[in-house]
């Protein structure tokens, strides 16, 4: 009555400030919004990244989509990379299922998306179908809102739902097959934490449990686990048609087994999370089986009292190296579980609800602050079990991609709209240095013919130190980074390019990129570098560590290899021709500065040109400031997208490299 909600509030907590009752905060599962005249408009709250996630699932779109149920905002995917240089509220979109618990995405089609209990949302269409494997619900069968839903990594066409029960379809819900008899708990006694009500009717036992996790194993289409939210762990090793109770002894009514994850390298392993808040019991509890069941260990140690888990996951890539969720942080262990160390990081103290593991990135679902992305885990999966004793230096990079953010973004999103960071653009290496380095850190990145493409060096100046602070994205600067010789871990980004041209390329590319003015995109400083082989090499004190790198093009661009290949030779050719015309005209600036006797100086100023040219002169012969600056403007068309190059662009080339090759046989000439 108050403020007429547009739909799905669920107020919480209102502040009136004592000395201005005008002014009013209010908290619902939303976020925060704000009132300065009594109540008759309010802020709004898409202006923070605030939401209630209870799970997150991901698509294998490129870049992939996060999507979960949050509560009373609706079901939701968002991309984990925008095209405009960050995420936005563009790229965050409801699909449909129901709000709670999960939203999964079929792995064979990212435009279908399941949820809820259960319901089928078509991305293209906006339609939603319900699909659920009893329509009209029977007495026996129980659901929460948090109904799981999971899909088979062994055959993808198979997908899981349950309710008390356990249900099966591969037929995307137009037909199920029931594969479990209830698997909750018959009979329980009344946990003491309910005090004086244990001898309440409502108190009194009845089978009232629901399956609260599934977990089909990504190594045998038979083997199934299951978790209820009353305590229960059980499993099948035949589909379904024979389950067994393998709780774990120290388990008890009422302890939720919030997750569980299914081993990635052998069917007899799994992971459990308990959540024990309905008991009053803050402290974690992790339990691991490695013979299907039959024992299993509790495996807490370095996770604090206070914390309670939520989640559990393995790595698939590496043995052993887990993730988990507690009502705090995210944690990590290198030794299946024997010991924990946080890795909370920069992220807020939330609860995380839910963790998973997507390619080589870790998503978190919170509970409270939305989604959150750690970028590129492979530094984690190549430490030893003991990671305070670092023996590696240079660690070998995951496949990097070439991708590109849209530039041409006319209509910009007001800088009071909240927005999550995109992964890096470029190539990411990680290193680490157990004490500081005693002379410059070098990095070079060489390609398959172990030719220089770039190097850097820690005593290079940072670049653009003014983007850090800009009011607004400056998506075509190169974000500041040093290379540090500093004693620890680092991570250093290669942008996809070949070293910038020496002394600027002339004209506008001369100037240094943070003294470009903001309207204006600089001339391109060297060519993207083509998809393929590299090698990494880091020098540190003399001596050298190298790396393999994967580069591979955006896979949703469809230009042909060929087509890549011409632009990237075009190019190449331009780039290679800036870098002679800059040393010609460098040599021609110093001559000038100190003439001898001999020197045509008036033939030196013929050939050296008119600084900041685009073109050639219009009424008189080619320069070699012309040459750079129209080489530079035919550099910058070719590279601004990833597309085979016209055939008048292809002519243009050609006349400026013939051009360049007269000009410089005429300052050969005149040298001599």
């Amino acid at each position: 009555a108050l403020r007429g909600a547009p739909g799905g509030d669920d107020y919480q907590r209102p502040w009136i400030s004592p000395i201005n009752s005008n002014i009013i905060a209010l908290a619902s599962d939303q976020g925060a919004i704000i009132s300065v005249n009594g109540g008759d408009t309010w802020s709004s709250w898409y202006n923070q990244p605030t939401s209630q996630m209870y799970h997150v699932n991901a698509d294998n779109g490129f870049p992939y989509r996060v999507c979960g149920g949050q509560q009373e905002s609706g079901s939701a995917c968002v991309l984990s990379r925008g095209n405009d240089g960050m995420i936005t509220f563009r790229d965050w979109h409801p699909v449909g299922v129901e709000e709670y618990g999960y939203a999964v995405p079929d792995p064979l089609n990212a435009d279908i998306i399941y949820g809820g209990k259960v319901t089928r949302y078509n991305r293209k269409t906006g339609q939603v179908q319900n699909v659920a494997p009893t329509p009209v619900r029977p007495a026996d069968f129980r659901t929460l809102r948090t109904a799981p839903v999971a899909f088979s990594a062994v055959d993808p066409h198979v997908m899981y739902f349950a309710s008390n029960t356990m249900w099966k379809t591969a037929t995307g819900g137009r037909s199920w097959t029931q594969i479990s008899k209830d698997l909750t708990r018959t009979t329980w006694e009344a946990p003491a934490t309910i005090g004086k009500y244990r001898g309440a009717d409502t108190a009194k036992p009845t089978q009232r449990g629901v399956i609260y996790t599934i977990a089909p194993s990504p190594l045998d289409i038979n083997r199934i686990w299951a978790g209820t939210d009353d305590g229960l762990v059980q499993t099948t090793a035949d589909g379904g048609a024979s389950w067994h109770d393998v709780t774990p002894p120290d388990l008890k009514p009422f302890m939720k087994v919030s997750i569980v994850d299914a081993g990635h390298f052998s069917a007899q392993d799994a992971y459990a999370a308990i959540n024990t808040l309905r008991l009053d019991d803050m402290r974690p509890h992790i339990y691991r089986t490695h013979d299907g069941g039959k024992s299993w260990t509790a495996i807490t140690n370095g996770i604090p009292d206070g914390a309670p888990v939520d989640a559990v996951r393995e790595d698939p890539k590496r043995k052993g190296l887990l993730f988990a969720g507690t009502e705090r942080e995210v944690y990590v262990s290198f030794d299946d579980g024997e010991h924990w160390q946080s890795l909370r990081l920069n992220m807020p103290a939330t609860s995380i609800r839910d963790v998973i593991v997507k390619g080589d990135d870790l998503v978190a679902g919170t509970h409270g602050r939305g989604i959150w992305i750690l970028d590129d885990i492979t530094p984690l999966r190549q430490l030893s079990p003991q990671p305070s004793a670092l023996s590696l230096v240079l660690f070998k990079p995951q496949t990097a991609y070439r991708v590109r953010q849209n530039t041409n973004t006319d209509t910009p999103i007001p800088p009071d709209e909240a927005a999550g960071t995109n992964p890096p653009d470029g190539a990411i290496i990680n290193y680490t240095l157990a004490s500081a380095a005693s002379g410059p850190v070098t990095l070079e990145i060489l390609d398959a013919a172990a030719k220089p493409v770039r190097k850097y060096s820690s005593t290079d100046r940072t670049e653009n130190p003014d983007v850090a602070t800009a009011p607004v994205p400056v998506y075509w600067y190169r974000a500041p980074q040093t290379l540090s010789g500093a004693a620890g871990m680092h991570r250093f980004l290669w942008d996809i390019h070949y070293q910038p041209i020496p002394g600027g390329g002339g004209g506008r590319g001369g100037l240094p990129i943070a003294a470009v003015p903001h309207d204006t995109v600089p001339a391109p400083s060297g060519p993207w570098a083509p998809p393929g082989q590299y090698t990494v090499k880091l020098t540190v004190d003399g001596k050298s560590y190298t790396q393999p790198l994967t580069l591979k093009m955006d896979p949703r661009v469809t230009t042909p290899a060929i087509g890549l290949a011409q632009q990237f030779t075009l190019s190449k050719a331009l780039y290679d021709g800036i870098v002679d015309a800059q040393k010609a005209l460098d040599d021609v600036r110093a001559r000038r500065a100190n003439p001898t006797a001999s020197m045509d100086l008036r033939a030196l100023t013929a050939i050296e040109g008119q600084g900041g040219g685009r073109g050639a002169a219009a009424d008189g012969p080619d320069t070699l400031n012309s040459v750079i600056g129209s080489m530079n403007q035919l550099m910058g068309l070719l590279q601004g997208a990833d597309v085979s190059p016209t055939t008048q662009l292809v002519a243009a080339v050609g006349q400026r490299r013939a051009a360049l090759t007269k000009l410089m046989a005429r300052w050969n000439e005149l040298k001599r």
